[in-house]
């Protein structure tokens, strides 16, 4: 398996360019469905150790199913599938110019969840313009152990979100590991009250948020992704569905930039516009740096050939 490995401020992608399964055509909704019924090995060779680690972020590439868009993109991670991943489409951004494959400009590229437009910029800056996000429940409360009545919104940004103003620690890279004690018992409480998002979908991210470091930038957060890991970028799928709250709760009009770093102190700059039907549509401006090329290998006779699952179940 060829791979080519990035990050986007500070978030890990590997991208798979040759060796992945072969999930055939139609819709890339469909296409991941195959993927996680018939090749799941394939993912977890891809990004689980000891090839990968927990915060790495899987992207295959794929054939498109409209032959005017750029790319496919297929987002997995050391547990499961996402719908859609923003850091993850910035650095495929990069990757694939770095192979030739798009130049500077406007492309098109498709997820699972739907087209999103990527802005190459530079070798190393993209603006991705993605898929419609909405607010679905504000001031949600939730009994968390440990943490007693905790309230968020619940909202879409590619995946779902339970996203809490006001965090259970100060946003420092020192309290990494109680945050995400707090965010795991956020989720469980969530999972145990039965808050889901439409569809009864599962809220699989928790997002903190908290005063940002530099003087120009609005927030700073703490996001935990499926899988147990935190975000090192400020989540472009999480910083989206930020947007869609601001929006809804009248705190953001359209066009303004919102400037959101990470908990490393990276940062996105985003904004936000309504289409026709007056659904948000948000802009995320990042930078990601290929980092690696690599074939990956696999000896059957490797006890750990498909990866270390124990490791993130």
């Amino acid at each position: 398996m060829r791979v080519i490995d990035s990050h986007t401020e500070g978030e890990p992608t590997r991208l798979i360019v040759d060796g992945g399964p072969p999930l055939g055509t139609g819709p890339l909704a469909l296409r991941r469905e195959r993927f996680a019924r018939n090749f799941d090995d394939y993912r977890r060779f891809a990004v689980n150790e000891p090839r990968g680690s927990d915060a790495v972020v899987g992207a295959l590439l794929c054939e498109p199913e409209d032959p005017t868009a750029a790319a496919g993109l297929i987002f997995f991670n050391n547990t499961g599938y996402l719908g859609m991943c923003g850091h993850a489409t910035i650095g495929a951004a990069v990757t694939l110019a770095r192979m030739g494959r798009i130049g500077p400009g406007r492309h098109r590229f498709e997820t699972p969840v739907g087209s999103v437009t990527v802005q190459l910029d530079g070798p190393n800056a993209v603006t991705i313009e993605n898929v419609p996000s909405f607010r679905h429940r504000a001031g949600v409360a939730v009994e968390v152990d440990g943490l007693g009545r905790v309230v968020g919104d619940v909202a879409w940004g590619g995946n779902w979100f339970f996203l809490v103003e006001t965090a259970p620690l100060p946003l420092e890279m020192a309290h990494i590991p109680g945050l995400t004690r707090a965010a795991e018992a956020v989720s469980r409480a969530l999972a145990a009250a039965g808050i889901t998002g439409t569809d009864g979908a599962a809220v699989d991210h928790v997002e903190f948020f908290g005063p940002p470091a530099a003087a120009d930038a609005q927030s700073r957060n703490f996001v935990l992704c499926p899988g147990g890991a935190y975000d090192r970028s400020p989540c472009g799928t999480g910083t989206s569905a930020k947007l869609a709250c601001l929006a809804a709760a009248g705190k953001l009009a359209p066009g303004v930039d919102w400037i959101q770093e990470s908990i490393v102190g990276s940062r996105f700059t985003a904004r936000y516009r309504l289409d026709e039907a007056g659904r948000v549509i948000p802009s995320i401006t990042g930078r990601a740096y290929v980092v690696a090329e690599a074939t990956l290998l696999r000896d059957p006779g490797d006890p750990f050939a498909n990866g270390i699952v124990s490791l993130a179940a």
